[in-house]
């Protein structure tokens, strides 16, 4: 089939270049001209491993535009993929969204396509689907339809989740439009879930809000084991080989971070509210992934007994490995908490420092090498869990550093190793 990309970030290019793979001929649009420009010169503007060979291998069948004229033209099914960013309340900001839907029920009338399909890929709240079909209505008076398809992509795995996912959910009032979207997937092995539009929007979040429960809930779990001698990796390893419960998303920690989790569950809280339903769980979620940033700062300051202008070498910036992505990042902001205290801050990642400076002052020295950072600190925090972090030469490190002092906020090092080469160490939940 032709279909349409609209918004080429990260979700829609992953999309676009997995649905070429698919067989289908895909245009993929973007209003930033300049990034456009890069695509159509082979140049991938975000970090995913495997993109760039997806997009290279399949780029006969994959063409960028700015133009929503050439899109309406090309294709016959149209995803929304643009940003549904967070507001001030918590609240999705679906300006983008309804702008897109403006431009496609103008585009529709001035062609007067038939019976077009309107598919929402980008993470919306329950009822955006009805939303879009009445911003649509004013514009183009005859039949389209609106689906829901949304995505469960991690970055870092995103090209390997959109061509091997767990189950598809597809959404619509429309049953042939839903069977239509359906069988775009027909070559993937994974079951179709085909539902009401409302029970697909509510699926996404659901799914994150459930999975960032589990991280808030073990990261509580080891603070209790900070408190009474156990260790959470094993407490973990334990409950997780329950199959009732799972051995993923129990990884105590600094807390979630990234594009999804954090705004995906404030969204979903504050339209629970919106709607009469004070989601009480999702408060303390929220609450406990704050408070984890905090306890670093407290671990740090019970070692130091004070961070003014003490050294502190932050490992990894990006919030999660194999990610060039800051934002809401849990190390971005613990450096901020970090320098609030006085402290003098050196930072580095193997792929995040050019996003990171986007988000830091000035004041922050960022170095290229773990080595360069470790020069006369009075502590390192491991904020990211970049597994090459595991293998530096640490009885180097410790001879260059002031006072060696770990804090492991993503508990990737062995507490015993570090131990044996002379470091006080920390972790979360690891005493």
């Amino acid at each position: 089939m032709k279909l349409s990309i609209i918004g080429a970030g990260y979700v829609g290019l992953v999309t676009g270049a997995s649905l070429a793979e698919l067989g289908h001929d895909v245009i993929i649009m973007d209003i930033d001209r300049a990034r456009i420009e890069k695509l159509d010169k082979g140049i991938i503007p975000i970090y995913e491993p495997g993109l760039d060979r997806l997009i290279n291998k399949n780029s006969e069948s994959i063409s960028f535009t700015t133009k929503m004229d050439e899109v309406i033209r090309e294709a016959d099914i149209h995803f929304i993929c643009v940003w549904t960013p967070p507001l001030k309340d918590g609240s999705a900001d679906l300006s983008a969204v309804r702008a897109v839907a403006r431009d496609l029920g103008k585009a529709f009338a001035k062609r007067k396509i038939k019976t077009p399909i309107i598919v929402t890929k980008s993470t919306v709240p329950v009822g955006t689907g009805k939303a879009i079909r009445q911003i649509v209505r004013k514009e183009y008076k005859n039949d389209f339809s609106v689906v829901s398809n949304p995505e469960f992509l991690r970055e870092g795995q995103a090209v390997a989740d959109m061509m091997h996912p767990d189950r598809i959910i597809v959404g619509s009032n429309d049953e042939e439009s839903a069977k239509t979207v359906a069988s775009l997937y027909q070559d993937l092995r994974a079951p179709i879930i085909i539902t009401d539009i409302a029970t697909a929007e509510m699926i996404k979040y659901a799914a994150n809000a459930f999975l960032a429960t589990k991280i808030s809930f073990i990261n509580e779990v080891a603070n209790v084991c900070d408190l009474v001698g156990a260790d959470v990796e094993s407490v973990a390893e334990g409950i997780g080989m329950d199959k009732r419960i799972g051995k993923s998303f129990l990884k105590a920690g600094m807390g979630y971070g990234g594009s999804c989790f954090p705004k995906d569950v404030r969204a979903l809280q504050q339209f629970a509210n919106h709607n009469g339903y004070d989601f009480k769980l999702l408060k303390s979620v929220i609450e406990v992934n704050e408070q984890q940033r905090q306890m670093v700062v407290e671990k740090l300051i019970n070692n130091l007994v004070t961070l003014k202008n003490k050294n502190i070498f932050i490992l990894g910036l990006a919030f999660k490995a194999h990610t060039d992505d800051v934002r809401e990042s849990g190390a971005i902001d613990l450096i901020i908490r970090i320098q609030k205290q006085g402290a003098k801050i050196r930072a580095h990642d193997p792929l995040a420092l050019l996003n990171a400076r986007r988000d830091l002052d000035d004041e922050i020295k960022f170095v290229a090498q773990p080595y360069q950072g470790a020069q006369g600190a009075d502590a390192i925090v491991i904020a990211t869990e970049w597994p090459e972090f595991r293998d530096l030469d640490w009885s180097v490190i410790k001879k260059q550093m002031r006072n060696p002092l770990i804090i492991d906020g993503r508990n990737l090092l062995d507490p015993r190793q570090m131990r044996s080469h002379g470091f006080i160490y920390e972790g979360v939940g690891r005493r």
